[in-house]
């Protein structure tokens, strides 16, 4: 099967494919980034036109996230954690204020770079597992490596789908797959191209509470192994209380910014 056809023909269902690209983005990149927060928050803020008014969804949120933490960010629906994460991720753009990757102001690229950067640098893990249902779990899998042009795509999926408890699974297509198990290979395709920062958005919410738990595990090992930095957005307190520190959201602003009581964190 042709990948890279599969690619410019259905990666656009994605939320965010990685992008290839030549184009390094403007900022601090490698041993000058050494020492830089992997993400940056400030004055970051969001508003939308409605009908009636000018509504803020995020405001005036400022943190700092290190390399290796695992930060959870909490809240009620509504609360501005959905929004917050996609801002952070560049899948959205603020009002005003700026967010840093590895000291790149993602105000300074426009979508193209935005995306490129992404593609390097970030995976994802959504609820809704986000699987392009014409390819099989290997297939969705090797889709960011072969995207990003990277070597042995092949092999690197089945690896980390060996790795997910999936090494039977591998040509298997979403529908053949329970939600547990189509969770696995959206695990498997977030960490496959080894990336410095996962964002992870509610990602138990679409399975019951023992399968859940094991995608938990899970994530929190692959992360522990790789040291990935994490950004987790949930509603469950006691998932978030498994990440090193919980930021607490209310009406788009951070009230409450603490240590995790039991946290792990990434090593």
């Amino acid at each position: 099967m042709n990948m890279t056809r599969i690619a410019h023909q259905e990666a656009q269902l994605l939320p965010d494919a990685p992008a290839s690209s030549n184009v390094r983005p403007n900022g601090a990149t490698g041993a000058s980034s050494a020492n830089l927060p992997v993400v940056r928050a400030e004055a970051l803020t969001k508003r939308v036109a409605t009908a009636e008014h000018e509504l803020t969804i995020v405001n005036n949120v400022h943190f700092t996230v290190q390399a290796g933490e695992a930060v959870a960010v909490v809240g009620a629906s509504g609360s501005g954690k959905s929004t917050l994460l996609g801002l952070l991720a560049g899948l959205d753009t603020p009002t005003s204020g700026r967010v840093l990757i590895q000291g790149t102001d993602l105000n300074s690229l426009d979508e193209d770079g935005r995306a490129a950067l992404r593609g390097r640098l970030v995976g994802f893990v959504f609820q809704s597992f986000q699987l392009l249902p014409s390819l099989t779990a290997r297939e969705n899998v090797m889709l960011p490596l072969e995207l990003a042009g990277m070597d042995q795509a092949r092999e690197r999926a089945e690896a980390i789908l060996t790795r997910v408890g999936l090494g039977e699974r591998m040509g298997h297509y979403p529908r053949q797959l329970s939600g547990g198990e189509q969770q696995r290979v959206a695990i498997a395709r977030a960490f496959v191209t080894e990336p410095k920062l996962l964002f992870a958005d509610e990602p138990t919410g679409n399975l019951d509470a023992r399968t859940g738990q094991s995608m938990i595990e899970l994530l929190f090992e692959l992360n522990r192994e790789r040291g990935t930095t994490l950004i987790l957005v949930t509603h469950d307190v006691q998932l978030a209380n498994l990440c090193g520190r919980r930021l607490t959201i209310a009406a788009g602003e951070i009230v409450e910014s603490a240590d995790a009581p039991g946290g792990q964190g990434a090593a």
